[in-house]
């Protein structure tokens, strides 16, 4: 199931959230608003790509404190730390643990949204990828023992015969193997499956 793309704004201040809601929903992005870190935390459900708009400064759990559970939980949505006078050093330290940017307040309301839009792109694409991969795995996991050997000697490289050296089986063996393989895989060629597996270990 694919969500669409939300951005979340986590608050304290009930100005801001209203002013940000406002701002945001007229370049037509869905958008959700928070009072708090621990507000946002139970109301977020794991998987949905957007971003989050993180205020540094809140009672509480800080925004800091905040990416860091976030971190923790290998939740990946892209954060963008907002940040006053006086907290840059702050936001640098968020940018070390992962954050996708920060923006010192005042801001330009064009600025903030560009990086909005790039921040939703990235994780609409990283949302995708996982699915695809996720797509990928189960397809392997459908191969027996022996088509997954078969798998992993063909995307290194080894031809037929070499695959029927290596696991000591006739060439016409290999064939049956390597048709069922490329059938459960949903490869219609060789360069298809190895770009297929190359996508596990790149991303």
């Amino acid at each position: 199931m694919t969500c669409e793309a939300t951005v979340f704004i986590v608050d304290d201040d009930a100005a801001v959230r209203r002013f940000l809601l406002g701002l945001i929903a007229s370049v037509d992005l869905p958008v959700e608003a928070y009072a708090s870190a621990q507000e946002f935390l139970d109301a977020y459900e794991p998987g949905r790509p957007g971003c989050l708009l993180l205020d540094v400064r809140m009672p509480g759990m800080s925004g800091l404190e905040l990416q860091t559970k976030l971190v923790e939980r290998a939740i990946r949505l892209p954060v963008i730390i907002l940040t006053g006078h006086g907290d840059v050093q702050v936001a640098v330290r968020a940018m070390k643990v992962g954050a996708f940017d920060f923006i010192e307040k005042p801001f330009s309301n064009e600025l903030l949204l560009d990086r909005i839009q790039k921040a939703v792109t990235e994780s609409v694409h990283a949302d995708n990828n996982r699915a695809e991969q996720d797509e990928i795995i189960g397809r392997i996991r459908r191969l027996t023992p022996r088509e997954r050997q078969v798998l992993d000697l063909v995307v290194a490289g080894e031809t037929n015969k070499g695959v029927a050296s290596r696991l000591d089986i006739s060439e016409k063996t290999v064939e049956t193997h390597r048709a069922r393989v490329m059938e459960k895989m949903c490869a219609k060629s060789l360069a298809g499956l190895v770009k297929m597996v190359a996508r596990l270990t790149v991303d």
